[in-house]
């Protein structure tokens, strides 16, 4: 017998999604209008936050990390897709599906926690407006992304460690669009109850921990915004809350599903369309969700067209 830690297979065959000749050539142009229009629009976000100095500020400078994340979440899994699709063999080696997996929940994870971070900087704003700048300064920002980045190479190094640490002997089918945790473990070799452990534990910090932050923070915005006399003072206070409950909501429920559930047999379509959903749908939406409710973003795009007004 082979040792634990040693692997038969050397590569994994993703499976992706049910495919005909008939249907590759639009799966294809779906996914991939689909993965343009993030780069686009999550890109030009990016620049409009960068270029105008109105946008300087700690809420738009966490949006720009957000899409950032974004643009390197689903960079991780939509090209490769995209070639397979139009593809006779759907083949992965296994150390690269060790660097997509890590790299998938590493920027997951990374972006995760920033949305916590960013229901902090909601509260300083709601909460503590007199004190926001002095407390949410450039240093402190900075340092939240840190926190956050190194909470997703920890959390997305738990994950993969101990799912490649299991013997892989076949099948090598990944019934998967990508090397998702879930679906990979479902071909190990061993008994994978360690795993589901570990797989527990680490999601209820890097999932369960952030969301329960969020919910705390957005009661005790909510009581604030309450307290505020004038009407349209709390639908304006409600208003810039909205679209990031909406994004969380999003990213969070799927995630929860997929990551909190080990050894779930639901994994196949419904795991693959939970996945599709906050890979490449959120991905999608952020920027939308952020922009079209957004005046001063607006105003901002605008005036690099070179169609905007002065400010009032």
């Amino acid at each position: 017998m082979q040792e634990l830690n040693q692997s038969t297979v050397t590569e994994f065959i993703l499976l992706g999604f049910a495919s005909s000749p008939r249907t590759d050539p639009l799966l294809f142009t779906f996914f991939l209008v689909f993965y343009l229009l993030i780069l686009v629009s999550n890109s030009l976000l990016i620049t409009l936050i960068h270029q105008d100095t109105r946008l300087h500020t700690p809420m738009y400078f966490f949006i720009s990390v957000l899409s950032m994340l974004d643009v390197c979440y689903t960079t991780t899994t939509v090209p490769q897709m995209l070639v397979h699709i139009l593809s006779k063999k759907r083949a992965i080696s296994f150390a690269r599906c060790v660097a997509q997996m890590y790299l998938f929940l590493l920027f997951g994870t990374t972006e995760y926690c920033l949305f916590s971070i960013m229901s902090v900087d909601r509260y300083m704003a709601i909460c503590h407006p007199l004190r926001y700048k002095v407390i949410m300064s450039r240093w402190v920002c900075l340092l939240m992304v840190g926190i956050c980045a190194a909470y997703g190479v920890v959390g997305g190094l738990c994950f993969t460690f101990f799912a490649m640490c299991l013997p892989y002997c076949g099948p090598n089918e990944i019934d998967h669009y990508f090397c998702e945790v879930p679906a990979v473990l479902k071909l190990a070799c061993a008994d994978t109850s360690l795993n589901d452990l570990v797989n527990i534990i680490t999601g209820f910090n890097v999932i369960v921990v952030p969301l329960s932050l969020i919910v705390l923070v957005y009661v005790n915005i909510f009581f604030t915004i309450m307290k505020i006399r004038s009407a349209q003072g709390r639908v304006k206070a409600f208003s810039t809350c909205a679209s990031h409950i909406t994004v969380v909501s999003m990213f969070a429920i799927p995630c929860s599903v997929t990551y909190l559930s080990p050894g779930s047999d639901s994994l196949s379509n419904n795991g693959k369309k939970m996945a599709l959903f906050y890979n490449i749908a959120t991905a999608f939406l952020n920027p939308v969700i952020y922009s079209l409710r957004n005046k001063d973003v607006k105003n901002a795009f605008l005036k690099l067209m070179g169609r905007g007004r002065a400010p009032e």
